[in-house]
């Protein structure tokens, strides 16, 4: 499963709301499909489909999403293709009726689904990594064999799911009667926060992938679920915290904080808005270092998560800052998009160029990053035909020359135009007249600043060292595989025969 966006709430009168505007609010991690999960009187009530927030979620489903407890899950689509049966949460009715919606990824996905189906005699439907941690969960709380759970069971539970899983995993699970629970993966790779409000009827709980979506639905941050914690909020509203992995070694994904994370979010103590700042100033100062008598006129920023950074590169250059490329806001995120064609169309309907910010300027693009290359060099094009005299562009990360594998469907390493390649030798393919990249440690620097409890972060796609050292050639060369571009086109086009699935389910166990 791909970055996404998760939430959970428990509160004192209906969730379907806020759980709404939450999604919202993460949309930006995920704009191929959302779901959300309540509970009320007895039964479960579900609405998921592909699509934005705003269009998968109409009157009348809302009307049918009673419950004081629920979930909710934004994605884009990955190598395992965008039909709406991968939409999440996913559920299952044994034990007590438990749905899960999962941000990340599970390095042994595939020995896991094998053993789930071989040894604890559960059927998979789908290929998705979340629909195999949603069973070893149910499995391991099942085995505890209690008619009633309460929170320790529940935590032994993920006490098991700790030592079976392996990747990087950010987990809100609603278990039907009882309430909801959030766990962290024991590095910490992607994720999770909570928080509280506080309304007449009593303290009400929330759970998410960014602290933004606390602040706007006017919860209290409280703190970041720790690598390998769990978070419990019983179904009368209070709250139970528990390590449940017994070793933790903290390692939360970097390029949270370089692409995929809102400014205005706080994870792990560090201010996102911050660190692109100091990864602006970084640059800058690097780019003063090698070229201390460039001739730049104008610094532009690639909308959107480069704008900060940029800012402040054009005032530590003492240089104009200028919006020379204007966004439309209805055509989503370029470097999740499948199939190169659609990518290259799309960045053309996403970015228009204001050519008097350009004519006759030598323009200093700054990007986030730079992962295919599609998109940088459409951009760069586009400036020249706006009339830039020069164009140089600067990347507030290093070069990207290794997949994900925990959680961003990046392409594989032969798609990454950094892989094998020199600077020069990617300067020469986007077309750039030069072409600076952000150093790796100045961009650790950047957002340890913001907690210098982190000893390090996971910069596998920036140095090809995975955190959990269970990543091999046989696993990257699988990977390879599942992310061709051809074999993503063909699912999706044979996702688009359904929609939407709404369902209202009923628990006739023991949750009734």
């Amino acid at each position: 499963m791909p970055v996404c966006g998760v939430v959970g709430i428990v509160a004192k009168s209906g969730v379907n709301q806020s759980i709404y505007d939450a999604l919202t609010v993460l949309q930006h991690r995920g704009q191929d499909a959302a779901g959300m999960m309540t509970f009320g009187n007895g039964r479960f009530n579900q609405r998921k489909g592909n699509g934005l927030v705003r269009d998968v979620f109409r009157q009348h489903h809302m009307d049918r999403l009673v419950g004081n407890i629920g979930i909710g899950h934004c994605r884009y689509p990955t190598a395992g293709g965008s039909s709406p049966a991968l939409a999440q949460p996913f559920y299952v009715n044994t034990p007590y009726g438990i749905a899960l919606a999962h941000n990340g990824n599970l390095t042994n996905a595939t020995d896991l689904m094998r053993e789930v189906f071989q040894a604890d005699l559960r059927h998979i439907n789908t290929d998705s990594d979340s629909e195999v941690i949603l069973n070893v969960f149910a499995h391991e709380l099942q085995k505890i064999g209690k008619l009633r759970p309460n929170h320790d069971d529940i935590f032994a539970a993920v006490e098991a799911v700790h030592r079976r899983c392996s990747g990087g995993y950010a987990v809100v699970a609603l278990i039907a009667n009882y309430g909801v629970v959030g766990f962290r993966d024991p590095h910490g790779i992607r994720p999770l926060v909570y928080g509280k409000r506080q309304t007449e009827r009593g303290d009400e709980y929330m759970i998410a992938s960014e602290s933004v979506a606390l602040d706007v639905l006017g919860f209290q941050r409280i703190d970041d679920v720790q690598p390998g914690q769990s978070v419990f909020i019983s179904a009368s509203g209070s709250l139970h915290l528990h390590q449940s992995a017994g070793q933790v070694d903290i390692a939360p994904c970097i390029f949270e904080h370089v692409y995929f994370a809102r400014p205005d979010s706080i994870l792990d103590d560090i201010s996102v808005y911050k660190c692109r700042l100091r990864m602006g100033e970084a640059l800058a100062k690097k780019i003063i270092k090698t070229r201390p008598d460039h001739d730049i006129d104008v610094v532009i920023p690639i909308p959107d998560t480069s704008r900060v950074s940029a800012q402040i590169i054009a005032h530590q250059l003492d240089i104009k800052f200028r919006e020379g490329l204007i966004k439309n806001r209805y055509i989503g995120r370029t470097f999740i998009m499948p199939g190169q064609s659609i990518r290259q169309k799309s960045v053309r309907q996403k970015l228009n160029a204001i050519s008097l910010e350009f004519k006759d300027k030598n323009v200093l693009l700054v990007d986030d990053s730079i992962v295919r290359g599609t998109t940088s060099c459409e951009i760069i094009q586009m400036a020249r035909e706006a009339g830039a005299k020069n164009v140089y562009i600067a990347s507030a990360a290093p070069p990207v020359r290794y997949p994900n594998v925990y959680g961003i469907d990046m392409p594989s390493a032969n798609e990454l135009i950094a892989h094998n390649r020199s600077v020069e030798e990617v300067q020469e393919l986007i077309g750039a007249d030069w072409l600076i990249y952000q150093d790796l440690d100045d961009l650790v620097a950047s957002a340890q600043e913001g907690n210098p409890a982190i000893k390090r972060f996971d910069c596998s796609v920036f140095n090809g060292e995975y955190v959990t050292g269970d990543i091999d050639n046989n696993y990257l060369d699988e990977l390879h595989e599942r992310r061709k571009d051809t074999s993503k086109t063909a699912e999706l086009a044979s996702s688009h025969s359904v929609k939407h699935e709404s369902a209202v389910v009923d628990l006739y166990n023991d949750a009734t």
